[in-house]
C-alpha cells in the first residue's frame, strides 16, 4: 500500500468512527477521492504520493474541477468534492503529511440559489388533514399523529427536527399558549400554536397508544420510539399522490408555506424572521422574492400589453 493509499484508509476510517458520517456520505467522499486520484495520474503522469499532492497548486484542483465540469458535474456536486478533498488535506495536515493550503485557496462554483416552492392555501391545509388519508390501511392513531407534526409544521412554521424534537411536556394546554422550540445552533425561540394545530395534537394524544413520559418524545413511532423524519417525509409522499400534489410537496413545503402565506397576507418581515428562527433578515427575505414573482406571474398573464395576455386568443391584435 502506498502512502497515499495508507492515509486515505486512515481517513475514512475517521471519518466513519469519529466523525460518524452516514455510509452514503462516506461512500460519496471515497468515490471524490478516488476521481481525484484518477484525475492525478493523468495530471502527472505518475502514481500521486503524498510528496505529488504537497507539491500542488490552486491551479492544478481548478484543472480537476474543469475536468469534472467537462464530464458533467453540476456546481452541487463540485462543491461536495472540493469538500471532500479539502476534509482529506486537512487530516494529512494535523499528522504532517499534506498542506492544505492549496486546497483552502481553492475557490469552488457559486450555488445559485433558487426560490423556495411553497403549496397554496388549500393544499397545505389538506395535507395537515388526517382525513386526508382517511384510505390507508393505517392506524387511526398513526393518520392523528402525523397530521398533527404536520399541522405545526404550517401552522407554527417549525422545521420537522424542531417538531420531533418536542417533549410531552410542551404539548399545549389550550388555545393562545406558545412553545418554546429548540432551533439550529441551540437557539430556542416562542412560537404561537394555533387553536387548529392544538386540536390537532389533542386528536392524536387521545388515540395514542403509548405511555408517553414527560421528557419523553411527543411524537412517537408504531413501537413507542422516537418518530423518525422519515415516516412523516414518506407520508408526505403519500399525501402527493391522493392530492395530486408536484414534487416540491415535501414537509418543508409547510413551512415555506407558513411564511410565504404570512406575509402575502401582510405579515411584518422581521415579526417571521423572528417567528421562523432566521439568524439574518437576508434569510427571511427571499419569500418578498416569492411575492414579487408571483405579481409578476399575474401581471404576464393579464396585463393587456404584457407578453403573456398576448399570446391568449382573444388578446387585442
Amino acid at each position: 500500500m502506498t502512502d497515499f493509499e495508507a492515509l486515505k484508509q486512515d481517513w475514512l476510517g475517521h471519518l466513519r468512527h469519529e466523525r460518524r458520517l452516514s455510509p452514503k456520505t462516506l461512500e460519496a467522499y471515497a468515490r471524490d477521492l478516488g476521481q481525484f486520484t484518477g484525475f492525478l495520474r493523468g495530471h502527472l503522469d505518475a502514481e500521486p504520493t503524498l510528496a505529488a499532492l504537497r507539491a500542488l497548486k490552486p491551479a492544478d484542483l481548478r484543472a480537476f474541477l474543469g475536468s469534472r465540469r467537462r464530464d458533467g458535474a453540476g456546481n452541487r456536486t463540485l462543491m461536495r468534492q472540493l469538500a471532500a478533498l479539502r476534509s482529506f488535506a486537512r487530516f494529512g495536515e494535523r499528522s504532517g503529511a499534506l498542506s492544505a493550503a492549496a486546497f483552502a485557496a481553492t475557490r469552488g462554483p457559486r450555488l445559485g440559489r433558487g426560490l423556495p416552492r411553497p403549496l397554496d392555501a388549500g393544499a397545505a391545509t389538506a395535507v395537515t388533514r388526517a382525513d386526508s388519508r382517511a384510505g390507508e390501511d393505517r392506524p387511526d392513531w398513526v393518520l392523528a399523529r402525523d397530521a398533527a407534526v404536520l399541522s405545526l409544521l404550517y401552522g407554527s412554521g417549525l422545521r420537522i427536527s424542531e417538531a420531533l424534537g418536542l417533549r410531552r411536556s410542551q404539548a399545549p394546554a389550550g388555545p393562545g399558549e406558545a412553545l418554546t422550540v429548540l432551533g439550529k445552533g441551540g437557539k430556542t425561540r416562542m412560537v404561537p400554536v394555533l387553536p387548529v394545530v392544538v386540536a390537532a395534537i389533542d386528536a392524536y394524544l387521545a388515540q395514542c397508544p403509548w405511555r408517553l413520559a414527560p421528557e419523553g418524545p411527543l411524537f412517537v413511532g408504531v413501537r413507542g420510539g422516537a418518530l423518525s423524519p422519515r415516516i412523516i417525509q414518506l407520508a408526505v409522499e403519500g399525501l402527493r399522490g391522493a392530492l395530486g400534489l408536484p414534487a416540491s410537496a415535501t414537509p418543508h413545503a409547510l413551512r415555506h408555506s407558513f411564511a410565504t402565506h404570512l406575509l402575502g397576507r401582510g405579515g411584518d418581515l422581521r415579526a417571521i424572521q423572528e417567528l421562523l428562527g432566521h439568524a439574518s433578515l437576508s434569510t427571511t427575505q427571499i419569500y418578498t422574492r416569492i411575492d414579487s414573482a408571483r405579481l409578476l406571474a399575474a401581471y404576464d398573464a393579464a396585463h393587456p400589453r404584457a407578453a403573456g395576455a398576448a399570446r391568449r386568443p382573444d388578446a387585442p391584435q
